[in-house]
């Protein structure tokens, strides 16, 4: 048994060595970092220790708007794209012809560039000197009034935004929902349609208790991956968020370490660690309620 061990413990020590040196290490550093203050990175010098890095930053108006942007965005796209992508897979898994080929046009938008999207969303809202944009041509054809989704009002700037995420992430989201759609054993379907159970009561009853695992791992890597939003921000707005109203937490990070007002790797560890704080929190919060609701049985 001890040999036994061993060799499972020699099986992951390499994988143990490299989140200890890229990922454990770099989080206390990080730490460390985030209560030295006044720290200078020519000559690694800092003039105190305390919590002034983290007050700087949460009385920043720019991390301030970095914070609403990220939770509006969070709020908003996980929800709605997991719904969507909930219904589609849905779809998809009733209908059987051409049904790889609806698949793949759904999945394109995942395996093509995120700046290449960011792009084409420019061009499909972005007001011109030459055009107003596809949107606001169908707009205008309804009897509104075209608006500037790029550097218009906030509400704006922040439904492309909104939209954009959402494209981006649920071509991902319907392919693991239609993976475990499919999955889920035929016979369950077959005794429900001897008693004549209705194709609505076979979702509720059947098919989203059989994928809820799924679901809430969905749910959660889209949270987490929704605070980490940035990319998104950038294919859209440009490199200098603070200027459109735009940013985000790792936006405002990477800003303060390598942007306009660059330089400070204080703030920026300060503000690592209050995202880190409010992902891991709303983490154990999710798997906390996922383990009422979801069901690990097959």
């Amino acid at each position: 048994m001890r040999k036994n061990h061993l060799k499972a413990y020699l099986y992951i020590l390499p994988a143990f060595l490299f989140l200890a040196v890229f990922m454990i290490y770099p989080l206390f550093d990080v730490f460390i970092y985030s209560f030295e203050e006044g720290f200078n990175s020519a000559s690694q010098t800092f003039f105190g220790v305390g919590l002034y890095n983290y007050s700087y930053v949460l009385h920043d108006p720019y991390f301030l708007q970095a914070l609403k942007n990220t939770f509006i965005l969070v709020i908003i796209t996980v929800p709605v794209s997991t719904v969507l992508a909930l219904l589609i897979s849905v779809a998809l898994s009733s209908i059987k012809p051409l049904q790889k080929l609806f698949q793949t046009i759904y999945f394109l938008p995942y395996v093509t560039n995120t700046l290449a999207v960011g792009l084409v969303f420019m061009i499909l809202f972005k007001k011109t000197a030459y055009s107003d944009g596809l949107v606001n041509l169908l707009i205008k054809a309804f009897g509104g009034e075209s608006v500037d989704f790029i550097e218009g009002p906030y509400w704006a700037k922040m439904f492309v935004l909104c939209f954009y995420t959402v494209w981006v992430v649920l071509p991902f989201k319907i392919l693991i929902l239609t993976s475990a759609i499919a999955s889920v054993n035929p016979l369950y379907y077959q005794a429900a349609r001897v008693d004549g159970t209705s194709k609505a009561r076979q979702f509720w009853k059947i098919t989203l208790p059989m994928i809820s695992p799924m679901i809430s791992y969905l749910v959660i890597t889209g949270f987490i991956g929704a605070f980490k939003a940035y990319s998104d921000a950038v294919a859209l707005f440009g490199t200098d968020l603070n200027l459109s109203g735009m940013n985000t937490i790792v936006g405002y990070v990477y800003d303060m370490l390598y942007g306009n007002s660059g330089g400070y790797p204080s703030y920026a560890s300060s503000a690592a660690i209050i995202l880190f704080a409010i992902v891991f929190t709303i983490t154990l919060i999710n798997l906390s309620v996922s383990k009422k609701y979801t069901n690990y049985e097959n």
